[in-house]
């Protein structure tokens, strides 16, 4: 059964050992930046969650959802404040194609629903204009865009 983990102690090195195919390494960072970057932004003042995504008891992937933007983040896109985001979202090239990007993306969706960080009326994130199955994936969970960038990145949203 498809679940999320907190990623923590016993985890870490089985979720940064996760990757995706050469060719959609432009389209998601490593897991291990990831980490780094959610502890940055946790440092901050910001609020991220890590979760290593698991088919029973083997990983499959890495998803990372912050709330609201931090001190340090430079021209946060207006969406960001006070709104859920799904920051990183991956599934391990050797799992890919079985339906575990989709359960994982609902079970992401029913945290962010929790409302951790508090209400809020939004979930956005962002994708590489040619990363089509993204884009796929996305807007099958209702995800539009709504005219903002992050950099070269399209921004859809989700009303929660």
């Amino acid at each position: 059964m498809v679940h999320l983990e907190k990623v923590n102690g016993g985890n870490i090195w089985d979720i940064v050992a996760l990757s995706v195919f050469w060719s959609q390494k432009k389209f998601v960072a490593d897991n291990k930046t990831s980490i780094i970057e959610a502890y940055a932004a946790i440092s901050s003042g910001g609020s991220v969650f890590t979760f290593g995504i698991y088919n029973d008891e083997t990983p499959v992937g890495f998803v990372m959802i912050g709330y609201g933007t931090d001190e340090y983040w430079e021209s946060p896109p207006k969406i960001a404040q006070n709104n859920y985001n799904i920051w990183r979202f991956m599934i391990d090239k050797r799992f890919q194609h079985k339906g575990y990007g989709k359960a994982a993306m609902q079970l992401a969706l029913d945290f962010i629903r929790t409302y951790p960080c508090g209400k809020a009326e939004k979930c956005w994130l962002s994708y590489e204009p040619e990363n089509t199955a993204a884009e796929k994936l996305y807007s099958s969970f209702g995800f539009v865009p709504n005219g903002e960038k992050d950099g070269d990145e399209i921004i859809a949203v989700l009303n929660l």
